[in-house]
């Protein structure tokens, strides 16, 4: 049955893509140190985002009184234990013009892919630079962040945090709370499966974008530690040009760019998180020592209301990876449908639960590794064929195929909205639904999403299926309000697009709604299950 979605709801999920690109680029550190001039100082170039309000029909509206700031804790056998942070859809507006909100979400999604497509250039390119001068410099030394005394027997523990939507703070980002230094001070951090690098707003902030609450200052906390440009782990992050250390003994500068201007340059450091720590239902906040991050002094663009960002990539600097001796090597997470109130909340889980383990439809596909130029932050997946309408559409297997050059292949990304896959793929899927859609008149001057039908006067709107089996046999069908979306009330849309022939596809979050998506990166797999996400 096809959900009545706000498009509103589409620009909110869309313009995580602005906080969420891994960085791709470097600039010369001292030239942003001097001071560039820029009219936009302490001042987020991301305006205010208003949304419009929902389209509900054929479906029912999940709803709860469930308090945005309780913590979920699941009792275990007392070796794996979980954590369970909340997310919540924030009040949309009614105001923005459909087309218009369309145009704009999809080039944020645009800027998203280019920057994705950067990064593999970028890593590419830092491979072959290694194979003509293998002994130019030493592998750095990943040292994991320290866990809590009474968990240092290398059980798991929960980390309970609170999520919830930046839509009240004029954003579309997905927000988490944490509590850094010594003593531990609040703080909002966009999240983002799609980045490694942990950052946040320090004193002094020379150039900083607009936040919600004071600037972290690293003079008030007596747990904060610059890390020196003789440290290993100084080779984790992408250092400014030229050659940013002058001595040994210098703080170690970072710059992290985000694919448009958006970016973040200041010191790298280390640093103690206060994490919530359960254990057979009881819990106590617990300090997390020497977790890497960066302390960003010059920071610009697309990140407002937050006080910095937090990431769960795949790679050695993120908040998941660093933290895998509390609750080990697996997260998931399961969004809301958009037909939910704002008292709903989406859960992002740290650890194995076991309630999604015994679902009877969880499903499982492996995660590529190992994969020459590829970008070890994202998750690659293996994908076999696309079926439409019961059908698998005639697309050549090698379209798929992560190249050496480390271009094509497909990832799943929470941070971009909708799926994209490249060309000719993309026109080949579009096609097979204009043949297979029957009795809809098809409108041709919708802007962006294609095709797009006149469903006026028609109760309950029947579209093709739409499936993806991967390379070993699994197979995800999606239903119908996971790829269609209502953009007015009479007309309906293909929530899929293309991308450049070579480029990454991409699963984007408007496809996973109302599905638990795992990534184990122990055993190296992704897993996916049906479930109405309001209950999880």
């Amino acid at each position: 049955m096809l959900v009545r979605v706000s498009l509103g709801l589409l620009v909110l999920f869309l313009s995580i893509s602005y906080a969420a690109f891994e960085a791709t680029a470097r600039i010369h550190y001292d030239r942003i140190k001097t001071g560039i001039p820029n009219s936009n100082s302490n001042i987020s170039s991301l305006a205010g985002i208003e949304f419009p309000g929902h389209m509900n029909f054929n479906a029912v509206s999940s709803s709860t009184s469930a308090n945005g700031c309780s913590y979920l804790n699941d009792d275990d056998d007392g070796s794996k234990k979980i954590v369970k942070l909340h997310l919540k859809q924030g009040q949309l507006d009614s105001k923005t013009e459909p087309k218009s909100s369309v145009l704009e979400s999809t080039m944020r999604d645009s800027i998203r892919i280019q920057a994705l497509h950067t990064r593999v250039i970028e890593k590419k390119n830092q491979n072959a630079i290694s194979r003509l001068n293998k002994q130019s410099s030493l592998k750095p030394v990943i040292q994991k962040a320290a866990a809590p005394e009474s968990y240092t027997d290398g059980f798991s523990g929960q980390l309970v945090a609170t999520l919830e939507s930046g839509v009240s703070l004029g954003s579309g980002e997905y927000f988490i709370d944490v509590f850094i230094g010594t003593p531990p001070k609040h703080f909002s951090l966009i999240l983002d499966t799609g980045s490694d690098l942990n950052w946040i707003q320090c004193v002094p902030c020379y150039d900083c974008f607009e936040q919600t609450g004071p600037y972290y200052d690293p003079n008030e906390s007596s747990s904060y530690r610059n890390i020196s440009c003789q440290d290993p782990r100084c080779n984790l992050v992408s250092p400014p040009d030229p050659l940013p250390c002058k001595t040994e003994n210098q703080t170690c500068p970072y710059y992290y760019w985000y694919g448009d201007s958006s970016n973040t340059t200041g010191d790298f450091a280390v640093e103690t998180f206060t994490v919530n720590l359960t254990s057979n239902g009881n819990s106590e906040f617990k300090p997390v020592e020497n977790v890497m991050f960066g302390c960003g002094h010059w920071n610009r663009g697309l990140f407002h209301g937050a006080a910095g960002l937090l990431g769960l990539g795949r790679g050695p600097l993120s908040f998941a990876s660093q933290l895998q001796s509390l609750y080990g090597h697996s997260f998931s997470y399961c969004l809301v449908d958009r037909n939910s109130d704002t008292n709903v909340s989406s859960k992002l889980i740290f650890g194995e639960d076991k309630a999604l383990l015994n679902h009877p439809n969880l499903n499982f596909t492996s995660l590529l590794t190992g994969k020459e130029n590829s970008v070890d932050t994202f998750y690659y997946v293996q994908i076999k064929s696309i079926l439409v309408g019961g059908d698998i559409l005639p697309i050549p297997e090698e379209t798929w195929q992560l190249s050496t050059d480390g271009t094509g292949g497909t990832i799943v990304d929470s941070g971009t909205t909708l799926s994209y896959f490249a060309d000719p793929t993309y026109k080949i899927i579009k096609e097979a639904f204009v043949n297979k859609t029957k009795g809809y008149p098809l409108l041709k001057d919708f802007p962006i999403l294609n095709p797009c039908y006149n469903v006026s006067g028609i109760e309950n709107v029947e579209l093709p299926d739409f499936g993806i089996e991967f390379l070993d046999g699994a197979i995800w069908n999606f239903p119908v309000e996971n790829y269609f979306i209502w953009l007015e009330d009479d007309v309906v849309c293909l929530a899929i697009l293309g991308t450049p022939r070579s480029a990454l596809s991409i699963i984007g979050n408007y496809q996973q709604q109302n599905f638990h998506i795992l990534y184990d990166t122990k055993k190296s797999r992704l897993g996916y299950a049906p479930m109405k996400c309001a209950d999880v």
